[in-house]
Parts: C-alpha cells; sequence; structure tokens
C-alpha cells in the first residue's frame, strides 16, 4: 500500500536580502551573500522551495575583554587584530561572512569614542572580501554616534547594522537608509514585538528587502525552546500570509557562551573545550531547524 507524504500549501514566502556589494555595485566585496526565499519550513524541500541555504559568520570583537580563553585556542594571537581575525575566520574556517562587534565603545567599560572605533571596520573591510555586519555596544545613545559613522565609512559596501529596536530605531535605521545598508530589528522573544518593530522600520521608510529580523535567540539550557517557539510561530506565520513577519531570521549563537557550562570546570560533564563547542553548536543547529537564515 502507497503512503502519500502529507503537503502543507502555504500562500506566503520569506522575502530576500541581499548583503554585501561587489565592485560592479559601487562596494568592493568578493562575493556578496543572498538569504530568504523559503516558501515552507526550514529543510522540508519535499514541501516546497527552501530558499537561499543559510549562511555563517564569524565573530569578530574589538576588544578581548572577557573573551573565554577556550575560543583563542582557534585563534590565537589573531584575537588582537580585528582584520586578521577576520582572515583566519574566512580563510581558514570557511565564513561566509564576518560580524564585528563594537564593543569597545560601551561606555561602561572601555568607552573608546566612536571616532576610534570605526578603524576596526575599516581594517575588516580592507582584510576580507565578505560582507560584513557591524553591531554597537547596545548603548542607544553611543550607538547612535557609533552606527552614523559605520554607515558612512561602508558606504557603498552594502553593511548589515545592528541593532534596532522599538526603544531606538530611528537612528539606525537613518543611518543604514543613508547609504543603502540593510538594518537588523531586534525584539525580545516575543512575535507581536517581532512585527511590531517591523511595522516600525517600514513606516519610517526602510524596504523590507533591507530588514533582517533577531527575534533573540535564548542559549541551550537558557531558553533555547521557547526561542525555537517563537521563531517557528513567525516563520508561520509568515507563510500563511503576514508580509510584516517575512523578513529572513538572524540569530546570535554566540549567545551560547552565557552559559556557566561552556566557561567552567566541571568533571562530570567531561572535556571543557569539547562541551564549550558541543553548546554553541547545538544552540546553532536549533536555530537552523528554527528558521535562521544566518
Amino acid at each position: 500500500m502507497r503512503v502519500e507524504t502529507p503537503v502543507e500549501r502555504w500562500t506566503g514566502k520569506i522575502g530576500i536580502v541581499t548583503l554585501g556589494a561587489t565592485e560592479e555595485e559601487g562596494g568592493t566585496r568578493g562575493r556578496k551573500v543572498v538569504i530568504g526565499g523559503a516558501a515552507t519550513l526550514p529543510f522540508l524541500s519535499f514541501e516546497g522551495e527552501t530558499g537561499y541555504p543559510p549562511v555563517i559568520a564569524g565573530e569578530v570583537i574589538d576588544t578581548t575583554r572577557n573573551y573565554p580563553e577556550q575560543l583563542r585556542t582557534y585563534f590565537g594571537d589573531a584575537v588582537e587584530d580585528p582584520g586578521e581575525w577576520a582572515k583566519k575566520w574566512v580563510e581558514k574556517y570557511g565564513a561566509d561572512l564576518i560580524c564585528l562587534k563594537l564593543h569597545s565603545t560601551n561606555p561602561e567599560e572601555e568607552d573608546k569614542p566612536p571616532e576610534e572605533a570605526i578603524e576596526a571596520v575599516k581594517t575588516v573591510l580592507e582584510s576580507v572580501p565578505v560582507p560584513l555586519i557591524v553591531y554597537g555596544c547596545g548603548d542607544h545613545e553611543k550607538d547612535a554616534k557609533t552606527m552614523e559613522l559605520v554607515s558612512n565609512v561602508g558606504a557603498g559596501e552594502r553593511l548589515l547594522l545592528g541593532h534596532a529596536e522599538e526603544e531606538a530605531y530611528k537612528s539606525i535605521a537613518a543611518a543604514a537608509m543613508a547609504n543603502g545598508h540593510a538594518v537588523i530589528a531586534f525584539s525580545n522573544i516575543d512575535i507581536n514585538l517581532a512585527k511590531q518593530i517591523n511595522i516600525l522600520l517600514t513606516d519610517f521608510g526602510v524596504k523590507k528587502e533591507d530588514i533582517v529580523m533577531d527575534p533573540l535567540l535564548g542559549g541551550l539550557g537558557m531558553g533555547i525552546e521557547y526561542s525555537y517557539s517563537m521563531m517557528e510561530w513567525i516563520r508561520l506565520a509568515a507563510l500563511m500570509g503576514d508580509t510584516m513577519l517575512q523578513m529572513p531570521m538572524l540569530c546570535d549563537t554566540s549567545i551560547a557562551w552565557k552559559a556557566k557550562e561552556c566557561t567552567e570546570e566541571i568533571a562530570e560533564f567531561g572535556d571543557i573545550k569539547k562541551r564549550a563547542v558541543y553548546w554553541e553548536e547545538t544552540t546553532a543547529v536549533t536555530a537552523l531547524m528554527a528558521g535562521a537564515d544566518l
């Protein structure tokens, strides 16, 4: 007896976002990255178009304060130079993009002026040919100044700037729009908030094809089940036709390193170096299964 595979028919489709710009497009990237385009749930190719394959960005931070010692094993002295760090990500580990975090601008820590911090952006752009994601430090006032400069330095490069949230989205949206960059729409594990920030950004003038959603991923042991459910709801709503949730999704898997299991010696848990890698790996795979594009 033949068994028919049950197939869902969806009316919606995830939008497409292009990151990076080649020389022909006014940038200097050796290649660009395209995400989105799925018309079904993740990896269900028998059901419909799965869109562009998920891509991976390598994290580079402009300060090594509080950086996990276990990770230095993989990058060595390169962590002291954003350009060398980015090169190692691309040339040795095959990263599709670089995610540069300007944590040195944090007013409660190093408080580096934005004018100094953007030197790391210039260095990374000169060191690797892949598209670039740039985050600030999380302080709204400082990030507003920093992202304006980042946008200007990366003019023509089609950067992805992070992040815009409901309490502070106009400055980063304006910075992105000024030079043709894309923007990360951040929300706190809530489908209504995810939709709201997308509405605010589009009402402000940001095009849908310039928005990537970050619904906030909880790491393994830190709320990952709830994050998975929320991402799944967002994807289902998008496939059912909600145009304000049809943007590709980004997940920051470095959140996994906030768990004590990644940084503390716990004898019964085995080798900490292997455990920490598996911890982030499990977090990342879960995000992919929930619909992450980046």
